[in-house]
């Protein structure tokens, strides 16, 4: 099988000759700068970590490592990386990255960096120590205003959006339509594409998370205008997506943290409700105009939404975190693993990687291959992003293993 039929054909739950494999195939399935650069160095790499996500400091992945640890899978995002101007900055740990030239934090005297919105108010921050930016600005805060017409100004003092990896490529949609068939005609690999929908985690970065939670509980109708609101703001933009490259691409992600590592966030009927039918409309409309399979990101404890999300349409879950409350591995491939794949699951990313040895991680990925890869259904990623503490030998470990448990080995340069 090609990459891209391997791919397809997990998603389709028919067995693929070998289990897929990503690494940076999307902001949810990748590697912190950080990390990037002490692995980049056993590969001989000289060129330092391109920061393309600078929320989460994120490095695009070298094809040459890609390569060698067989990856399916990539993401679009690539497309726009040479568009952009960069600049070298260092991070915390002393090495050298390059930041997109739209991107200039501002340094506080303490050492930590901020980022201001239009307004001139201070919108997120990352520590002198730290590896991400942290939102701090909550344009809805002290409530909701009158109406949504100004939303697109709210959502320019969220750091989420207003740093967004493509917001600042002037790319037209024929130019995306022809950079991505030449994409496609020049590599097998399945092509993964950010949808951009949100809408709980909208609403966090809106009104702040202990406000949105409260809103759940006691304030229904402005939180489904606000739903309504966003929906509609969604199925413009996949509309967008969808006529320029719908055809070309295999997977578009969707994402909203919908648990906890302790348990959901609320409770089901409530889902149900508010969320639900909302992600079915959306799901209704990718599935009606375009053969792309639907990636859903939800980290923690989700266990009891599942059904309720293959209903609405996923046909992806990711990180599946097995590390939290109720998301126990074997257990949700015995119920759920014939409807929808599993991509993630493959080594934990806050206890083995960064603290096991690579004989450790070894055997942790080859128990998870081992109960997520029968029948299909499953992609090799860690839970989640490669932190910066996590050494090279454990990631090159990770890699070689389910490698191992496809019958080939890893040939480091």
């Amino acid at each position: 099988m090609t990459s891209r039929e391997r791919i397809l054909a997990t998603i389709g739950h028919r067995q693929p000759d070998r289990i897929p494999i990503d690494l940076g195939a999307s902001t949810v399935t990748g590697i912190s700068a950080m990390a990037y650069n002490k692995l980049r160095k056993k590969f001989g790499i000289s060129e330092p970590a391109r920061v393309f996500d600078v929320v989460q400091q994120l490095a695009m992945v070298d094809e040459r490592i890609l390569d060698t640890f067989g990856v399916d899978a990539l993401d679009l995002n690539r497309l726009f990386m040479e568009d952009m101007e960069w600049y070298p900055f260092t991070l915390a740990d002393g090495s050298t990255g390059e930041y997109p030239g739209w991107f200039r934090p501002e340094k506080d005297a303490n050492g930590s960096f901020f980022v201001k919105d239009p307004a001139a108010r201070v919108m997120s921050r990352m520590a002198a120590t730290g590896n991400c930016f942290d939102q701090v600005l909550f344009p809805w805060e002290e409530g909701y205003p009158g109406n949504f017409e100004n939303i697109g100004e709210a959502f320019q003092s969220i750091n989420w959006i207003a740093h967004s990896h493509t917001k600042y490529v002037n790319i037209s949609d024929e130019e995306l339509r022809d950079r991505t068939e030449k994409l496609r005609a020049s590599t097998d690999r399945a092509l993964v594409m950010s949808g951009g929908v949100k809408l709980l985690e909208l609403g966090f970065f809106l009104r702040r998370m202990d406000n949105l939670l409260m809103d759940l509980l006691a304030d229904h109708e402005h939180l489904s205008a606000l739903l309504d609101k966003l929906t509609d703001l969604h199925l413009a933009g996949l509309e967008k997506k969808i006529r320029a490259v719908g055809d070309l691409v295999d997977v578009i992600r969707f994402g909203d943290d919908l648990g906890m590592s302790t348990g959901p966030f609320m409770d089901l009927e409530t889902f149900r409700e508010l969320f639900k039918p909302r992600y079915k409309i959306l799901c209704d409309y990718v599935k009606q105009h375009s053969d792309m399979k639907i990636f859903f990101h939800s980290c923690g404890s989700i266990r009891q939404y599942i059904p309720d999300l293959i209903e609405a349409g996923f046909d992806i879950l990711n990180p599946v975190q097995t590390n939290s409350y109720g998301m126990d591995a074997r257990e949700l491939k015995k119920e759920f693993g014939s409807e929808v794949t599993f991509w993630g699951g493959g080594v934990d990313t806050t206890t083995v990687l960064p603290r096991a040895t690579p004989e450790e991680v070894r055997r942790d990925v080859l128990e998870r291959c081992e109960i997520f890869s029968r029948y299909g259904g499953f992609i090799f990623a860690p839970i989640h992003n490669i932190l910066p503490e996590v050494p090279p030998e454990n990631i090159i470990a990770a890699y070689r293993a389910v490698n191992e448990f496809n019958g080939d080995q890893i040939q480091l340069p």
